[in-house]
């Protein structure tokens, strides 16, 4: 089963969404938007940089 997006409306009336595995497990989640359109186009922004990222290590 393939991962799928959900936006929702939080309790302070912002809209979010959160990233869920094929096995239902939140694996990411986005900031408050102001409207349920700008959380999709934020949907979109996380599909377009994660299509081939590289997976970099970082010291701190």
């Amino acid at each position: 089963m393939a991962g799928k997006f959900e936006v929702y409306e939080d309790q302070a009336g912002k809209f979010r969404f959160r990233l869920k595995a094929g096995n239902g497990e939140v694996v990411a989640s986005g900031q408050g938007y102001p409207t349920k359109s700008a959380a999709h186009k934020g949907c979109e922004a996380v599909q377009r940089a994660a299509d081939g990222a590289r997976i970099e290590d970082v010291d701190s």
